[in-house]
């Protein structure tokens, strides 16, 4: 039995509220110390994905967000394969968070290697060629507060558990003809070490992109050159900026001449 079809009948409970600013206790996964997971319908897997976008984990209002689509679905009668889905595409990334990536996709080549006219459409009319997941699939908490990297998941047991078991899992699902973009360093170390454990070869993992967070908007200004050298804060590394830039467009090109399909 799948979580889904195990958690289903929590997500059909009407006495349980699934919109409070903590998730249900009936939906806890795991608790070590001040770190507890939860589960939350993340689980769908586009096998067909020819990219694949990678958080770190589900925050509070994803959660909230994909737990309220599967309660919508279920009740509506819709098939747990088909609930999946919805509830995790409804909590796909939104906002500013998805125009950043898209426009710093577009600059490396992505659109230009998917033969799409921008990845903005991996959002509407194609979304058959990306998958979303992230490093942690169900969502961690430490002292109630949405992870964001420390301590390292891979240092701490049950956060590297998901990574060897979900994440390899998808991975594996997914195929080596499949792309990786990890937002930020800690979710690339995250797909280093399934790597190493000969999981997903190097040139799969797109790793060096700004994260999209409208709070990196300068280093993402920088990395599509709209802002030159001379404006940037005390707080912005160009050098590193520089070279992620260099890295991801020659390794897309080179992608693109060995034929990747």
């Amino acid at each position: 039995m799948s979580h889904f079809e195990q958690f289903s009948p929590i997500l059909l409970d009407s006495t349980i509220s699934l919109s409070g600013s903590e998730l249900p206790q009936e939906l806890l996964l795991s608790s070590e110390g001040n770190v507890q997971t939860f589960y939350a319908p993340f689980d769908y897997i586009n096998t067909k994905a020819r990219i694949t976008i990678c958080g770190i984990t589900p925050g509070h209002q994803q959660a909230v967000n994909a737990l309220s689509e599967a309660r919508k679905q279920l009740r509506a009668g819709t098939s747990v394969e088909e609930a999946r889905r919805k509830a995790k595409e409804t909590a796909s990334f939104s906002g500013p968070m998805r125009n950043n990536l898209i426009a710093m996709l577009d600059y490396i080549g992505i659109a230009k290697l998917l033969d799409i006219d921008s990845c903005a459409r991996l959002f509407d009319t194609h979304t058959h060629l990306v998958h979303y997941t992230s490093a942690l699939r169900y969502p961690v908490f430490i002292n109630g507060a949405n992870y964001s990297g420390s301590p390292s998941m891979l240092n701490h047991s049950s956060m590297r558990q998901q990574v060897e078991t979900h994440l390899a899992e998808e991975v594996e699902a997914l195929g080596n003809n499949c792309l990786y973009v990890p937002l930020g360093p800690k979710v690339a170390e995250a797909l280093e070490y399934l790597q190493r454990k000969d999981l997903i070869k190097p040139e799969q993992i797109l790793a060096g992109l700004p994260h999209p967070s409208g709070a990196n908007a300068e280093r993402i200004s920088y990395f599509l050159g709209n802002k030159s050298r001379e404006q940037l804060s005390a707080k912005t590394n160009a050098g590193v900026l520089d070279a992620a830039r260099t890295q991801l467009c020659s390794k897309v090109s080179n992608i693109a001449a060995q034929g990747w399909h």
